[in-house]
């Protein structure tokens, strides 16, 4: 018997979610389908039911409703809840389980694919929308010394960095101008085609500029390599989250590499 799996967003047309987890059930054994489905704006709650009702056995989540399958889920792991966002969902007896492997996924790209060794790391993280918040704690737990949020609108840095201890401090874009080990783009701006107005001096030739966008060079990354540091995609990371949402529903980790490889061929 094939269990049911897909992942949720608007749009979703895009999504390479489909191919990733038909290479994981492929490469495992493991009797599973997976589709995306695109649900109405206002309708995600509605569509999630109507999945279950027809066999679902778990539910990726992309945006934006990613903070309302929080709301969804009747119990969160402590990783959704310090997110305050869900992503992958798993369906039992008892109700609506939420979690969040976005943070998973990066330290796993980071350290397994990109050789990021975090204990003691500096990290500049750009952006303090729900995608810096999923990745704070896990970053954290992976033994980054220092995180610093920065943001256009400053207030929104400091209340993202007042949820976690004083490892993490806040600050506007412009501020922060000595070089980090790591920089992290979780900003919107790479979409739009845009650069977060952040100086050079962060950049430095030991300094990995990573950008959670995947699929384009984008200003951030071009940026970095102009100040002469290493760059990298969030391709990555989309494989790795996916890989540990696998293991959350089937107990298995399948290997990332070849996936990661294909999808960049």
């Amino acid at each position: 018997m094939t269990d049911r799996y897909a992942v949720f967003g608007h749009p979703i047309a895009h999504s390479k979610s489909p191919l990733i987890h038909a290479a994981f059930a492929h490469q495992t054994g493991e009797a599973i389908s997976y589709e995306a489905i695109l649900a109405p704006l206002d309708g995600f709650a509605a569509s999630m039911a109507d999945f279950i009702a027809h066999g679902g056995r778990g539910a990726n989540v992309t945006v934006p409703f990613k903070e309302e399958a929080f709301r969804l889920a009747t119990t969160r792991t402590p990783r959704a809840a310090l997110a305050g966002a869900v992503n992958t969902l798993i369906f039992t007896g008892s109700g609506i389980a939420g979690d969040n492997t976005d943070g998973a996924g990066l330290v796993a790209d980071l350290t397994r694919n990109l050789g990021v060794e975090l204990p003691g790391t500096r990290i500049l993280l750009l952006g303090a929308g729900g995608a810096a918040r999923g990745v704070i704690g896990p970053l954290l737990d992976a033994g980054a010394a220092n995180i610093v949020v920065a943001n256009r609108t400053v207030e929104k840095a400091l209340a993202l960095a007042a949820l976690f201890d004083n490892r993490v401090g806040g600050t506007g874009f412009a501020e922060p101008n000595a070089p980090f080990d790591v920089v992290i783009n979780a900003t919107s701006a790479s979409l739009a085609g845009d650069l977060p107005p952040i100086s050079r001096a962060v950049f430095a030739p030991r300094t990995l500029a990573y950008d959670m966008m995947y699929g384009r060079d984008t200003p951030f990354l071009a940026l970095a390599r102009e100040c002469g540091a290493s760059t990298a995609d969030g391709l990555g990371m989309l494989v790795e989250q996916a890989a540990e949402a696998f293991f959350v529903w089937r107990g298995v980790r399948p290997d990332t590499a070849a996936v990661i490889a294909s999808l960049r061929a």
